[in-house]
């Protein structure tokens, strides 16, 4: 069953064109990852799919609604049928885990206060969550937070989740976790559509990947076997042919090697001021803590602290 079917959609933003031409299909079932770099169209896709910003040019159906057709008032009726994921998570703040979940139930018109009870015991079962219904969110962790915020996309049994990069905020455990459930609940019935910028969790965890380059929206081939966590960040790609990829698993080998070799010369790091930290937002190293036995500590506490790379 198709449940997205976008044919030959221009989508603007503020008259700004975003994306042209898109141009694809999500079926039940299925999980999918959009991925691309920082303003190049990703979630400005997932809005037209529960129309926070309108389709005014091609074929966009969403869940049977017509996004480029569809009225104010049906709005509410087509997100009902959706579960959306924040990076941010986007939680109440001044209310409990529960009363989060329940004012949701509320507002997409259940009634009755056991169904509900028993509906927010589910879903927090679901997620690993059963005993954290009491707490406020800022008493829990950013995993926990955004396993709460899954809860929530799922009360209403949807069809479809969008999550818009979920892992962003996380470590990569949590991130690993997080992914992991999101899999687990589309092979319960669910299609999934993530926004994410970690390729480890695609060698991890497969499905269908999209990117948004240059205006465009591309379904990208990637390999089934080959493990994106041995390549560099410069080198995280797909690949057109099997040479392609025999090519990058060589580089990937050769630096291995070049790792465990014995002896190698390191090149000095460079010493960094107080004004070199602070102009990448770090700060110094207090030692005072430290004795003379944890000099060993110390050193690699220091050449760490000088390889880090600055991320932006």
């Amino acid at each position: 069953m198709t449940l997205i079917d976008y044919k030959n959609v221009n989508i603007y933003q503020e008259s700004q064109m975003v994306l042209k031409d898109v141009s694809f299909t999500v079926n039940e079932g299925e999980f999918i990852y959009l991925t691309g770099k920082v303003g190049s169209g990703k979630s400005t896709l997932l809005k037209t799919i529960y129309a926070e910003i309108p389709v005014c040019e091609g074929k966009a159906e969403v869940l049977g609604f017509d996004i480029t057709k569809i009225k104010q008032k049906r709005i509410p009726e087509l997100r009902r049928k959706l579960g959306i994921i924040f990076q941010d998570f986007q939680l109440l703040t001044d209310r409990t885990v529960e009363a989060n979940l329940r004012f949701v139930l509320k507002s997409t018109g259940w009634k009755d206060k056991h169904e509900m009870d028993q509906r927010i015991k589910d879903v927090l079962e679901l997620v690993g969550m059963s005993t954290k219904g009491y707490k406020m969110p800022n008493e829990l962790s950013g995993g926990e937070q955004q396993r709460i915020s899954i809860a929530r996309a799922i009360l209403n049994k949807p069809q479809l989740i969008l999550a818009d990069e979920p892992t962003g905020n996380l470590d990569v455990e949590t991130s690993n976790n997080i992914t992991e459930l999101l899999q687990d609940i589309c092979k319960a019935g669910s299609t999934v559509i993530m926004i994410t910028h970690n390729m480890n969790l695609l060698s991890k965890y497969p499905g269908k990947v999209y990117r948004c380059e240059d205006h465009t929206l591309s379904e990208l081939n990637v390999p089934e076997s080959f493990d994106l966590s041995q390549l560099s960040d410069e080198e995280v790609t797909f690949f057109e042919s099997k040479s392609e990829e025999e090519k990058a698993k060589q580089n990937a080998e050769q630096r291995q090697n070049a790792d465990n070799t014995e002896n190698v010369a390191v090149k000095p790091e460079p010493n960094r001021t107080r004004e070199d930290l602070s102009k990448h937002n770090l700060q110094p190293i207090d030692l005072d803590g430290f004795c003379p036995s944890d000099i060993t500590e110390i050193d690699n506490i220091i050449r760490k602290h000088n390889t880090d790379e600055v991320i932006d």
